[in-house]
């Protein structure tokens, strides 16, 4: 009879994780869709089909040679056409993202490359957190960030080309919707309105302590906060469901921890500061998580040995008491056929020089002395 392999279940999102995608995916499509239509994006307009199309090709590969490895179903299987969407949501959010914020000429390759490290550092840096090895680096901003660092003659896109043709009202009525969107969406399904809060506070920190210290133009480094790129970032990628942390006090360290590397990265005249930053912080955090991995390993260990080492302990403090057979003298004036004689019950003192029980050469030449004189002539 042939042998069937049974497959364990994949992992899925939660509910409410799942619809913050189809939505982050659904913004960015319209945003991407307005850019080249009438905002001014400045990338050839068939590049976000090459990113896309990049990030959906290796995100369905290293699933499933994730899902061969671990011996379960592959995430987009079972699901039908709604479950392949639903598992594409990322990939498609993160193609979009790279192509859209970094300008990398004519070289088309070289965004290629950025949506591949993006999208696969999801399979590479990995911590454990709540019994699953999750991904701990932000997809697009690592990728990005790849870029920026290999490439010195690349840069992230203009921040004017998301309001170049829009004039009057119109320069303030797209910044006031994505803000609205990004946080409504963020305050009912993502949950990280704290890590907002925490880095618009630590960014308005950041510039007054650099306006002071190093004589920054604190208007001006205020004055970043006002553009959409900003907006962009605040709403839809520093909260990343994925990469941050959901308790209420890891949110605040997480977006404070982000505003303030980028402040110290700012003052070292370091540029594109807002993206090091956050791939800073997120390597900060899955170390973090991989040091309480270790720990809370540790800590098991230690337990499973306790008990043993506190038996040994006990056993060897106890006093002993064991029963030795001796044969007794026979009773005067017993019958034939009588009892047999009863073994004298001897108390060990718990020292094994004194009880005869050691292997010491002295004391057992000592014992093989008394022992000699015992025996009758």
């Amino acid at each position: 009879m042939p042998e069937t392999k049974t497959l364990t279940a994949a992992p899925r999102h939660d509910v409410k994780v799942t619809t913050a995608l189809r939505r982050f995916a659904i913004s960015i499509s319209i945003l991407n869709i307005a850019g080249y239509t009438f905002l001014g994006f400045e990338q050839p307009w068939l590049w976000p089909f090459i990113a896309i199309f990049t990030a959906y090709v290796v995100e369905i590969a290293l699933e499933a040679v994730s899902a061969r490895v671990d011996k379960r179903a592959p995430r987009y299987a079972g699901g039908g056409f709604k479950g392949m969407v639903e598992f594409l949501f990322p990939a498609h959010i993160t193609g979009l993202a790279v192509n859209m914020l970094t300008y990398v000429n004519d070289r088309v390759w070289v965004m290629v490359f950025g949506v591949v490290v993006a999208v696969g550092t999801k399979w590479v840096l990995r911590a454990p957190l709540k019994g699953r090895m999750r991904h701990y680096m932000n997809p697009s901003n690592f990728g990005i960030a790849v870029i920026l660092l290999l490439f010195p003659w690349a840069s992230i896109a203009p921040p004017y080309h998301f309001t170049e043709y829009l004039y009057g009202p119109a320069d303030w009525v797209l910044p006031a919707i994505i803000l609205v969107l990004g946080t409504m969406l963020n305050a009912k399904l993502t949950g990280r309105m704290w890590l907002i809060m925490a880095w618009l506070g630590g960014f308005v920190v950041q510039a007054v302590v650099r306006g002071l210290v190093m004589g920054t133009s604190i208007p001006a480094a205020l004055g970043m906060m006002t553009g959409v790129a900003f907006v962009l970032f605040t709403n839809y990628m520093v909260t990343d469901p994925g990469t941050s942390p959901s308790k209420r006090s890891s949110q605040i360290f997480f977006g404070a921890g982000v505003a303030a590397m980028y402040g110290v990265l700012t003052g070292l005249g370091i540029a594109y500061g807002i993206f090091f930053a956050t791939a800073l912080v997120c390597l900060i955090r899955g170390g973090y998580l991989w040091g309480l991995h270790f720990l809370a390993k540790q800590r098991e260990a230690q337990e499973r040995q306790a008990p043993a080492v506190h038996g040994a302990h006990d056993r060897q403090d106890a006093p002993v008491e064991q029963l030795v057979a001796a044969p007794a003298a026979p009773a005067t004036g017993s019958v034939a056929g009588g009892a047999a004689p009863q073994p004298a019950t001897v108390v060990l003192s718990g020292d094994p020089c004194k009880d005869g029980t050691c292997f010491h050469g002295k004391c057992a030449a000592e014992r093989a002395t008394k022992n000699k004189a015992a025996v009758p002539v």
